[in-house]
């Protein structure tokens, strides 16, 4: 392996004892490039041929105040494959915050659990207090690589190749954008919607092949909500309004606190791709949280739509974190009770049905994004740690049958986001691998895996050896080249 560092970044952090500044999320403050990638076991596949980008938190700083995981500073880390040979690089997301306080050599915004005013300057997204450091997500469209933040970010495009920063995402409105712009390969668009603390807050938003936004329009919800994730079909687009939101008196008083809602049911609206607002379809459905959606089809009468179901979007504090106890409970998929869950929206009659598809905890599920808004058959589920953020598994399952395929990492071992990679010339929906970072806290190393999704439970086909041990984060996606 040859590694090439680039000059290092001003870092103020110091040491201290909190969950998610420690272990598998201690903060990576370095930028590589690495060619000619160590295979620790088994061979790369010469049948796949991509990117593999993921974003993850790294605080750089010293916090103002009480630190969220989802405060740090957004990193992507790329691996490209190509000819049965890996290559690495990893780049900070150069935004306009992040500029800011390396010039001052100090945090300037507060957190998610921060009170607004603890801020040195004026903030960023639907929250309007906090920094926005694109750590939240990252999609490629039109061959532009677009990092997000999760309360509504501006959108910093890098070219997905160099990791070179390009700047502002021309289109993106000034509500800015939310975490998980959606593109359908098939017709080369991107869906998107974002959420703000005024009327109509929401806008429903698609950006066409050319990244040119050609379609923009309003959709009123009743009061400030806290949308994540959308989806789509073939003709519909999916939005929501879930009863989890800022609680509306405390918010009167610049209080962020967000509330379950449990007697308000789930709305969700079907807008047609390019419809216009009075063409929004509500239909409502059980109270809960949804973090991700999976996917959504049509068939027959019905729109059909997956993701993970919250028995308990609101838990109580996990006693033994002690003062860390509210904040472990928030990010913790056990606390959550996340399920894979099925809706039916009947178009005809308007009504809603529901169905669970497993019990087990699971989310941040991927699917093959060949399939994104039609039927599809296979989803890949992360198990988590409880307690933690953490992924330590896998699940496969196959959604025509109800049989499903399980991998369980070591202890000390943890994933990430793992998407699905076609292989070259692929046969079948499962017909490639799944693409995985895993942190070694064992060893204190990091390494990429691929695993057969055809041979699930066989395990990785392939482990390779990264330069360091990354941060946990969030989100992931995949790139064939020739989508580049």
């Amino acid at each position: 392996m040859k590694v090439e560092k680039l000059p290092p970044i001003k870092s103020t952090l110091q040491p201290s004892n909190h969950p998610y500044l420690n272990g598998a999320w201690t903060p990576l403050m370095e930028e590589v490039d690495a060619v000619d990638l160590e295979v620790i076991e088994g061979a790369i596949p010469d049948d796949i041929d991509g990117l593999y980008l993921r974003n993850t938190e790294n605080q750089i700083h010293q916090p103002l105040g009480r630190y969220h995981p989802f405060d740090g500073d957004g990193m992507i880390h790329q691996i490209s494959f190509q000819n049965g040979k890996a290559s690495y690089r990893n780049r900070f997301v150069k935004t306009r915050c992040f500029d800011a306080e390396q010039a001052a050599e100090q945090s300037l915004w507060g957190g998610l659990m921060d009170r607004p005013d603890i801020s040195i300057r004026p903030g960023y997204g639907a929250h309007g207090s906090l920094k926005d450091s694109s750590s939240t997500d990252i999609v490629v469209h039109a061959g532009k690589a677009i990092s997000t933040f999760y309360q509504c970010g501006e959108g910093y495009v890098l070219d997905p190749v160099t990791l070179e920063p390009e700047g502002l995402a021309p289109w993106v409105p000034i509500d800015g954008i939310s975490a998980h712009p959606r593109v359908d390969e098939s017709t080369g668009e991107m869906m998107f919607f974002n959420y703000s603390k005024f009327a109509p807050y929401m806008h429903y938003g698609v950006v066409d092949k050319d990244q040119k936004l050609v379609h923009y329009v309003p959709i009123e919800l009743p009061g400030p909500r806290l949308p994540h994730d959308m989806t789509f079909s073939e003709n519909w687009s999916i939005v929501n309004d879930l009863p989890v939101f800022w609680d509306a008196e405390l918010l009167k008083r610049d209080i962020h606190a967000v509330r379950f809602h449990e007697d308000v049911p789930s709305r969700f609206g079907l807008i047609p791709r390019h419809g216009d607002p009075s063409e929004i379809r509500w239909f409502e459905g059980a109270p809960t949280y949804v973090l991700h959606w999976l996917n959504a089809y049509e068939e027959g009468d019905e729109v059909i739509m997956d993701g993970y179901f919250q028995e308990d979007p609101s838990p109580p504090p996990i006693a033994e974190a002690g003062e860390y106890g509210h904040l472990m409970a928030y990010v913790d998929q056990h606390s959550f009770k996340s399920r894979l869950h099925r809706w039916r929206f009947n178009l005809k009659d308007g009504t809603t049905t529901e169905e669970r598809l497993d019990d087990r905890i699971v989310e941040f599920g991927m699917i093959n994004q060949q399939y994104s808004g039609r039927k599809y058959r296979y989803v890949y589920s992360t198990v988590a740690k409880p307690g933690w953020f953490l992924f330590c598994g896998f699940i496969k399952h196959d959604l025509e049958t109800g049989e499903s395929q399980q991998i369980m990492l070591d202890e000390g071992r943890y994933a990430s986001e793992s998407p699905f990679a076609p292989r070259i010339n692929a046969q079948s929906e499962d017909d490639g691998y799944l693409v995985s970072f895993i942190i070694d806290e064992n060893a204190g190393t990091s390494e990429c895996i691929l695993i057969d999704a055809k041979k699930f439970d066989a395990g990785p086909v392939c482990r390779i050896k990264l330069p360091h041990k990354i941060s946990s984060g969030t989100h992931s996606t995949w790139v064939s080249r020739d989508k580049l």
